[in-house]
C-alpha cells in the first residue's frame, strides 16, 4: 500500500478528524456543570458572540458545534443558548473564507473572491439576525421531539 495516494491520505485524515471530534465531545460531556460561567452560559446573546470568537480562533465550526453538543448532552448548556451558539459558529466560520481570500489575493480579497466572501458572510449574518430573537420559541419547539 502506498501512503502517498491522495485518496488514502484523504480517508485517513477524515478518520483521524472523526476520532478527534469523538474524543473532544466525550471530554466536553464529562465537564458537567460550569458554575463560574453561569451568567455567560445562560445568556443566548453572550453565547452567540462567544461562539463567533471561538470559531474565528480555531477556524472550525465543526469543532464549535461538537463542543456545543457535548455541553448540551452533559446538561451544562441550555438549549436556547446552544441554538444561539450554533448561529454564532455559522458566522465565525466565515472568517475562514476571508482568511483564504487574503492568502489568495495577497491582501484584501478582490473580484470574485470578495464577492463569494461577502455572500457567505451576508447569508450567515442574515440568518443569525433573523433567528436570534426567536431562540426561546425555537428551543421550546425542538424540545418536543
Amino acid at each position: 500500500m502506498e501512503f502517498n495516494n491522495p485518496i488514502f491520505q484523504t480517508l485517513l485524515g477524515l478518520v483521524i478528524f472523526y476520532i478527534g471530534l469523538k474524543m473532544f465531545s466525550g471530554g466536553m460531556k464529562s465537564m458537567g456543570k460550569l458554575e463560574h460561567l453561569e451568567y455567560f452560559i445562560h445568556n443566548p446573546y453572550w453565547m452567540f458572540f462567544g461562539a463567533i470568537g471561538c470559531t474565528l480562533l480555531w477556524q472550525s465550526s465543526s469543532l464549535s458545534t461538537t463542543a456545543i453538543i457535548g455541553l448540551v448532552a452533559s446538561g451544562a448548556l441550555p438549549l436556547p443558548s446552544a441554538i444561539a451558539a450554533v448561529l454564532g459558529a455559522n458566522i465565525g466560520t466565515t472568517g475562514t473564507i476571508w482568511l483564504a481570500g487574503i492568502m489568495v489575493s495577497d491582501g484584501m480579497p478582490e473580484g470574485i473572491t470578495k464577492q463569494i466572501a461577502l455572500v457567505h458572510t451576508g447569508v450567515n449574518a442574515l440568518m443569525a439576525v433573523a433567528l436570534l430573537p426567536f431562540v426561546q420559541p425555537i428551543a421550546r419547539f425542538i424540545s418536543r421531539f
